[in-house]
Order: C-alpha cells, then sequence, then structure tokens
C-alpha cells in the first residue's frame, strides 16, 4: 500500500494520448494521461469511462452535443456511447476504467494503446 503523487506521476512522462496506469481497484485501473488535439470517435461496449479533469479544459464531443469539463470536474460516459475527446491544448486526466478498456474502443489505429505502462 503506496500513497500516489499524481503531480510526480504527471511528471514521468510527456506524450498525449499515452495513458499510464497508476494505480487498481476492484477490477479498474486507475490510469493518467496527458491529452492534446482531437482523439478519434469511439466507443466501449461494455465499460462506462470516467474523465476526471487536473489541468486545462477537455471537451468531450457526442454525436448531439459537447461537454466542457473544467478542472476538478469528471463525467462519466456510459458504455456504447460514442464520444470523441478534444483538447485544444495540453489537458491532464486521471481515467478510472475497467482493467479491459481499449483506449479507442471499437476503433483501432494510430492512437491505440494497447499495452499500457505502470508508473
Amino acid at each position: 500500500m503506496d500513497k500516489v503523487n499524481i503531480t510526480e506521476k504527471l511528471n514521468l512522462f510527456s506524450e498525449h494520448w499515452n495513458p499510464k496506469i497508476v494505480g487498481e481497484l476492484n477490477g479498474q485501473h486507475v490510469k493518467l494521461a496527458k491529452l492534446k488535439g482531437e482523439f478519434v470517435w469511439h466507443s466501449h461496449a461494455h465499460e462506462d469511462e470516467l474523465f476526471y479533469v487536473i489541468k486545462g479544459t477537455l471537451k468531450i464531443a457526442f454525436r448531439d452535443k459537447t461537454i466542457i469539463l473544467n478542472p476538478h470536474e469528471f463525467l462519466i460516459v456510459p458504455k456504447g456511447v460514442e464520444h470523441k475527446p478534444i483538447a485544444d491544448e495540453e489537458v491532464e486526466v486521471m481515467l478510472f476504467e475497467p482493467i479491459s478498456t481499449l483506449n479507442t474502443g471499437d476503433t483501432t489505429g494510430d492512437l491505440t494503446q494497447v499495452v499500457l505502462e505502470k508508473i
């Protein structure tokens, strides 16, 4: 049982759209990520996904609306809902999602991260 300093962990990496595992509980990964630019449209058929913004402003586009998250706000995207994260400037987020969650969900491509680094 070790405490986790989020700032220290975020300082260990600089790449975007490559989540890092910082914890695990009850079949869930706790991940940190830095985001910049537009991600891909995708959904997760079997997993809900929680985005908690630490720093910056994150837009999450849905087919019928866009939700803007500021620091210390979070959003749970229900399983099966198509979405696309957008970060005009660098955003730091914490993600809570089942271990089985692939970052690009039902869409695979250059941004897909199959094996995540634990830091």
